[in-house]
């Protein structure tokens, strides 16, 4: 072949393809641009993560309030922390199910929250001032169940010094 020929060739293919090779490239770049924005949403999450209350605080501040507590300390220990479900389509038990994702008004993109889970306690140790006193006992083994979802074999109480 002669070389001149083949580059008369390649300019005409370059030519023809031209508005598809624009294309791809412009559609690459679009397809880059949601990941700067992702970003952005990880630091909001973390942001949301560190405001978020402390419960054995709460459940300590509630549980002095019981009349005849008087001051009480709690002290929680997890099974499991909070857990973030997202939908997904497709089969979950197959392993090929992909995570939705959902994009917002900035183009931001995150995965469709399908539930969150409450963390799961393993036990709680309360120590208290009025524990000697079996009403003020059985009042916070009810209250420290009914919010932590512990039974009460899993609930100790004992007496502040």
């Amino acid at each position: 072949m002669d070389l001149k020929n083949m580059y008369g060739r390649s300019k005409e293919v370059i030519k023809k393809y031209r508005y598809a090779v624009a294309v791809l490239v412009i559609g690459i770049g679009l397809m880059l641009l949601p990941e700067l924005g992702e970003k952005k949403e990880v630091a909001t999450t973390v942001e949301q993560e560190e405001m978020a209350p402390d419960v054995a605080a709460s459940l300590s501040r509630i549980l002095s309030q019981i009349h005849g507590a008087g001051k009480v300390e709690i002290y929680l220990t997890l099974e499991s922390s909070e857990r973030t479900v997202y939908q997904t389509d497709g089969d979950s038990q197959g392993g090929g199910a992909d995570t939705v994702i959902v994009t917002d008004e900035d183009r931001a993109q995150q995965g469709l929250v399908q539930e969150v889970l409450s963390p799961q306690y393993r036990g709680a140790i309360i120590l208290c001032q009025g524990a000697d006193d079996p009403t003020v006992r059985l009042s916070i083994v009810e209250a420290v169940a009914d919010a932590t979802g512990l039974t009460s074999d899993r609930i100790s109480i004992l007496k502040m010094k």
